[in-house]
């Protein structure tokens, strides 16, 4: 696998690169909202790698290496050893995101599949059902990393590039097929746990209304005190875990998103099953780099392989909380890889990573995501 930076030239909205970029079969780039919906960046990708797939996605931060920037873009261009790489992409229908899912994992189910790297809307999708299609079709066997694109604190417009200049209402993903390429996931948050685990008593989608029998936003409200006039701001600092209780490694963080005080209800970001388990959480920044650290050492790499790749997905709940202090997480995955490893990635309104023996996948907020590639040397 050989990986080449491209440079980004912010007064012309263009990326530049060596002419050995030519050859490459994919890029992936991530930009701010502004440059990620210039079609100049597009054109001058497809100028450079003519015959590259490329994929993309709007973001408020971008990952370069282990540098973040609000106001910048990154590429990288890959050229595979002996691998192979397809890229499919559908419309958001607006009816069904499982539908879109599976119908997305159908167009890139084919032999040797090796994994999948999907970006997706980030706005107009319910990511939940989008990667239960997805996995309805691919199976447990084959590992789904990616996430939903971002806008920033804004939650204004998200944008997503499939071989065609970036759009809105759209979900796409890369295919990767060969014996030779392995991917790994890792997945982990390091929030601290505090008060007791309880049992999710009643909800509907993304609408948590009883936990233990009683309104959730009751004892939201309990355990933050003072800090609970300033919901759903503050439950910025005190994401949800919920768990399966069949399979304790089905677990995902959850963002507060909107609370309705007279309903005594908390819209989250992603679905809350009923008969789930949860446990409120709160940040402390040495934990959550602690937490990257762990997600980059359950995607280490593998013995007898070459150079790599490492695609960093994060949160922007993440980055909003962190400030300056992001960069902290984005510096410990990179010393728990390789320094055989290039980084690039984004925050993201979602993340989403297969993770335990079970090969489940899930949509994740407030979480360090890590998908490394690698072929054999």
């Amino acid at each position: 696998m050989q990986h080449w930076s491209l440079a980004w030239r912010a007064e012309d909205h263009v990326f530049d690169g060596d002419g050995a970029c030519a050859d490459a079969d994919f890029i992936l780039y991530f930009a701010g909202r502004e440059a990620a919906g210039s079609v100049s960046i597009f054109e001058s990708l497809r100028t450079l790698c003519p015959s590259a797939h490329i994929l993309g996605c709007s973001t408020g931060t971008v990952i370069d290496a282990d540098e973040l920037s609000d106001d910048e873009a990154a590429a990288i261009a890959v050229k595979l050893d002996r691998a192979t790489v397809d890229l499919a992409s559908v419309p958001v229908s607006g009816s069904s995101s499982f539908d879109d899912g599976a119908a997305l994992a159908r167009m890139l189910r084919k032999p040797g599949l090796a994994g999948v790297l999907v970006l997706s809307d980030g706005l107009n999708v319910n990511g939940t059902a989008l990667v239960a299609g997805l996995q309805s079709v691919l199976g447990a066997d084959v590992p789904i990393g990616g996430g939903l694109a971002g806008d920033g604190s804004a939650f204004a417009r998200t944008l997503v590039c499939a071989d065609a200049p970036p759009a809105e209402c759209i979900v796409a993903a890369l295919g990767f097929y060969g014996d030779n390429l392995t991917i790994r996931l890792g997945a982990a948050h390091g929030w601290s746990f505090f008060g007791p685990s309880r049992r999710i008593t009643r909800s509907d989608g993304a609408v948590l209304h009883e936990m233990d029998g009683k309104p959730a936003l009751d004892l939201y409200e309990r355990y933050l005190g003072e800090e609970a006039a300033d919901l759903p701001a503050s439950a910025l600092l005190y994401p949800l875990l919920i768990t399966n209780p069949n399979a304790p490694d089905d677990e995902v963080v959850r963002t507060v998103l909107a609370v309705d005080r007279e309903k005594r209800t908390m819209t989250f970001a992603g679905d809350i099953p009923e008969g789930w388990s949860a446990r409120l959480m709160r940040g402390v920044f040495s934990a959550l780099a602690d937490g990257a650290a762990q997600a980059a050492t359950n995607a280490s790499p593998v013995p007898g392989c070459g150079d790599g790749l490492a695609l960093l997905i994060s949160c922007v709940g993440r980055r909003l909380l962190m400030g300056q202090r992001a960069a902290d997480e984005v510096e410990a995955v990179a010393e728990a890889l390789s320094a055989r490893f290039r980084q690039i990635g984004f925050y993201s309104y979602g993340e989403i990573a297969t993770q335990g023996v079970a090969g489940w996948c899930g949509l994740h907020n407030q979480t360090m995501t890590v998908m490394t590639f690698q072929e054999a040397a």
